[in-house]
């Protein structure tokens, strides 16, 4: 760890400035329960550019301190309190902010790659154009926050419960929201192969425009929310309830949709071309017309009995 020798004070009747080093080392001997250790409070500090990687600020406080491009890579700040922060361009690969309080706190264009932020506390917090690659959000609480053009690939944010925030443009290739529960998230032109949805419950969410082939819905809920012009060809919608869901212009091509519940999903100019698995009872529960292609290729709407659920047997095939 490299803490340089700036000089802080550490609170306000201080009769003299600290160094950030004795700060982190008050720190270390409060978490070891030595009776001459002191919580850190960094709260309003200036440490842009400082160098504390791997350093252990589990527990501090850091309320409204800037970390503009500093060097905090492995850096131990779970359970800090990080509210209002400045991390604007700071290098955070592997750190640890699982429990974090990070409420209107700014991470917009970290390095925030393989860190954790299991459990923490995420309201208002602004992450965009971050690299967030392989992060792992498990369980966290994210409310009105901003991931807008931030790289999630291979991101966990399972379990994860999720409230009008932003991923708009987002590089989510194989990231996992296994089990997230999300209302009123705003998934706007989103790409990446195989993301991962199982068993979500995602409600009036907007997926306009998101290119998402292969992605995996499978028994998710995906109540009212809107895929107008989504590609979300050989997607696994199996058993997905997609009630009151619109998906206009959306390319459905080749998904796998056995027992999926589509009562009023509007299917209108959507692309169905291929797809499998679907009854005749389901596209009769949902609202077709000229301008969608069935499975079988044909034009709909949907007439009970025609057969155009049944994908078209290609010549030379089985």
């Amino acid at each position: 760890m490299q803490a340089g020798d700036l000089s802080i004070p550490v609170e306000p009747r201080s009769a003299k400035p600290l160094s950030l080093r004795s700060v982190l080392d008050s720190h270390t001997a409060w978490l070891e329960g030595k009776p001459d250790g002191v919580r850190a409070d960094l709260s309003g500090v200036a440490l842009s550019d400082a160098r504390l990687a791997h350093a252990n600020l589990h527990e501090g406080v850091l309320r409204s301190a800037t970390l503009i491009e500093a060097r905090l890579e492995g850096i131990d700040l779970s359970g800090a309190i990080l509210e209002s922060a400045d991390l604007r361009q700071a290098n955070l690969p592997g750190a640890d902010l699982s429990g974090a309080d990070l409420t209107k706190a700014v991470f917009d264009l970290c390095l925030l790659a393989e860190a954790t932020l299991c459990e923490a506390r995420m309201q208002g917090t602004s992450l965009r154009l971050a690299n967030m690659r392989e992060v792992r959000l498990l369980e966290a609480s994210i409310q009105n926050c901003d991931f807008e053009g931030a790289v999630l690939r291979s991101a966990s944010f399972a379990h994860s419960d999720m409230m009008n925030t932003v991923f708009s443009d987002a590089d989510m290739h194989e990231a996992v929201f296994y089990r997230a529960r999300a209302y009123l998230c705003k998934f706007f032109g989103v790409t990446g192969q195989r993301v991962n949805f199982s068993g979500a419950r995602l409600h009036s969410c907007d997926f306009t425009s998101a290119q998402l082939p292969s992605a995996r819905f499978r028994e998710a809920e995906l109540k009212q929310c809107l895929f107008h012009r989504a590609h979300l060809g050989g997607a696994d919608l199996r058993d997905a309830k997609l009630d009151g869901s619109e998906f206009a212009y959306a390319n459905l091509s080749g998904a796998q949709m056995a027992g999926a519940n589509l009562f009023a999903a509007d299917l209108r100019a959507a692309d169905l071309t291929g797809a499998r698995g679907l009854r005749a009872t389901q596209l009769m529960q949902a609202r077709t017309d000229p301008t969608t292609t069935l499975p079988n290729g044909r034009r709909g709407p949907y007439i009970r009995g025609s057969g155009a659920e049944r994908p078209a047997v290609q010549q030379g095939s089985d």
